[in-house]
């Protein structure tokens, strides 16, 4: 005799509800990161978090790569210069990495407020306080089952994802 279990409806998802996906390597980072390009457009913010190590690097090359349409852009770090611009074909965008940054008060000598109306790429969010945009969609890489293998967790942006 096979005992049923009376099912609990499935939760519809919050505005703002996370969900994880299991990238067993780093060109599914990479396709992860050109799919989320596929959907960015002018006024969209991709707030990149995660450990040293954690793939956001891998991330970042392949949404520039794919926003630009140049499989071989050279995409270098902009953690000293703390932010370096790209014009491609859906307009201008800009890589932050605050992890140097002094407080969100230096957001503004970067030219952060005139950003706003390309595509903004930002590692390190959270140094950027109340300024990083509310309707950003937030990632975060974290370690996976194996040395390749990463957890990515996704927040926002569920009328398009």
């Amino acid at each position: 005799m096979r005992i049923l279990r009376r099912r609990e409806p499935r939760p519809t998802l919050a505005p703002m509800s996370a969900r994880e996906v299991l990238l067993a390597s780093q060109s599914q980072t990479e396709d992860l990161a050109r799919r989320i390009a596929g959907m960015a457009g002018p006024g969209d913010a991709i707030a990149l978090s995660g450990d040293l190590g954690a793939g956001k690097s891998v991330f970042a090359r392949a949404f520039l790569r794919a926003l630009a349409e140049d499989p071989t852009l050279e995409v270098p770090s902009p953690t000293f210069s703390l932010v370096q611009i790209y014009d491609t074909p859906r307009g201008e965008v800009a890589h932050f990495d605050l992890w140097r940054l002094d407080g969100p008060e230096s957001l503004h000598e970067l030219g952060w407020d005139a950003l706003h109306n390309g595509i903004m790429l930002v590692e390190w969010p959270e140094r950027a306080g109340d300024e990083m945009p509310p309707d950003a969609l937030r990632l975060t890489l974290g370690e996976g089952p194996h040395d390749d293998a990463r957890i990515a967790r996704i927040e926002g942006w569920d009328e398009r994802l």
